[in-house]
This record gives structure tokens, sequence and C-alpha cells, in this order.
């Protein structure tokens, strides 16, 4: 008679895995058909569509000819990525203007918060608010499969058009302490409604909000927005904002 204590331990059934994850407790990969793909893809393109309008309005506070021609340089980019964006989703067999529409409420929002009174307002917000809105959907598409991510990083991948801000805004900061604490407080201003439009935009879409959490939940977004607000510091710095 086999003795009780050299029996084998009765085996107990698996926790079934949470939604989401993997049978080993990690986030499950996610497809190129997860339906939050479109809905990032949508409210990228809104993005692009509302920035060529902002900087094209924004170019006539330019000071001179050259002013102008960069801000009209970055507004062109702008469109060729909204273009990008147009085509990926018709691929995908989306009509992109209903598709963005929904967006443009928390986008209109954000931008009529911070409409910028002088020349160097503006040149700040394209320099500071555009990288922010840029680490937002990097860190979104990192969890991405590789053909969406690519098409989100190659929309993101052109930023050399807004180095002339940072030699502009550094000259005028060093000529002038007043100018230097405004724009301070001018781009805290831009970090605190960025932040709110991008929870905004989150709770009011459950498509994104499970793209998120597929790429690691709430405890990778709440990184995320500590990160954000670091990045934050290293850009006023460069602009002689610190």
């Amino acid at each position: 008679m086999t003795s009780p204590r050299t029996s084998a331990p009765t085996s107990q059934p698996s926790a079934p895995a949470a939604e989401g994850q993997d049978v080993s407790g990690k986030a499950a990969p996610i497809t190129s058909e997860h339906p939050g793909i479109n809905e990032l893809f949508a409210l990228l393109a809104y993005g692009e569509v509302a920035a060529f309008y902002r900087l094209t309005e924004e170019a006539r506070m330019a000071p001179n000819l050259l002013g102008r021609i960069n801000m009209a340089s970055m507004a062109a980019a702008e469109m060729n990525h909204y273009e990008l964006l147009r085509d990926a989703l018709e691929h995908r067999g989306v009509d992109v203007v209903p598709a963005m529409t929904k967006y443009a409420s928390a986008l209109e929002n954000y931008h009529r918060l911070t409409t910028p009174s002088t020349w160097l307002e503006a040149l700040v917000k394209t320099y500071i608010g555009d990288a922010m809105a840029a680490d937002f959907y990097l860190e979104i598409a990192g969890s991405m499969p590789p053909d969406a991510a690519g098409v989100v990083r190659s929309v993101l991948s052109e930023t050399g058009h807004s180095q002339f801000v940072v030699a502009e805004v550094r000259a005028a900061v060093t000529a002038s302490d007043r100018q230097r604490h405004r724009l301070a407080l001018w781009s805290r201003r831009l970090l605190g409604e960025a932040i709110t439009q991008a929870q905004y935009v989150l709770a009011d879409h459950d498509e994104l909000v499970d793209l998120v959490m597929s790429g690691g939940g709430l405890s990778q977004m709440t990184d995320f927005f500590d990160r954000l607000q670091q990045t934050h510091s290293n850009r006023i710095e460069e602009l002689g904002l610190g």
C-alpha cells in the first residue's frame, strides 16, 4: 500500500490567462487587425491636417520672409504625412475623412487653448508641442506590429524642419530674461494641456485604450507620462528656458 507521504499531489487547474495576455502572463502580441491601429492612424491624420492649417496661420506672425518660409516648409511636410496616413487607411479599407473627424473636438480644443499670441510663442509651441505629440504616438507604436509601427514612424520621422526654432528662441531669451520667464511659463502650459487632451482622447475611445493596454497596461502609461515630463524638461533646456 502506498504511503500517503509519497503519493503524487493532486494537480490544480491553471488559472485562465487574463484578457489581453497569453498563458505566460505577458501581454498578447498586437496583430495588424487590431481596431486600435485604425483609430491611431485616424487620430494622427487629423493631427496632420490641423497642424497644416495651424502652421499656415502662424506663418503670418513671422517677422521676416525666412520665418514664413520655414513655417511653410513644415506645413507642406504635414500634408505629406497626412497623405501617407490616408493611403495606409485606404489600404486597410477605411475612409479617412469620417474616421478622423471623431478626433476633431479634442485636437481643436488643444489648439484653441494654446493659441500663441506672439511669434516666439508660436515657435515654442511648434517645437515642444509637436514633439510631445510625437512622444505619445511613438510610445504606442512601440507595441504595434512592424507594418503599422512603420507607418507611424515614417509620419513622425521628419523633425529637421523645426530645428530652426532652437537658434531663434535661444537668441531671444539670451537677450531678454523677461522673454525667458514668459516662454518658460508658456512651455509648462503646453505640457499640461497636452497631457490633459491625451487623457481625454484615451477616455473617449475604447479601441485606443485597448491598444495601450495591450502594449503594457496602465502602469506603462503612468511611466510614459513621467517620461514625457522628463523629455519636456530636456527640450526647454535646449531652448534656453530652463
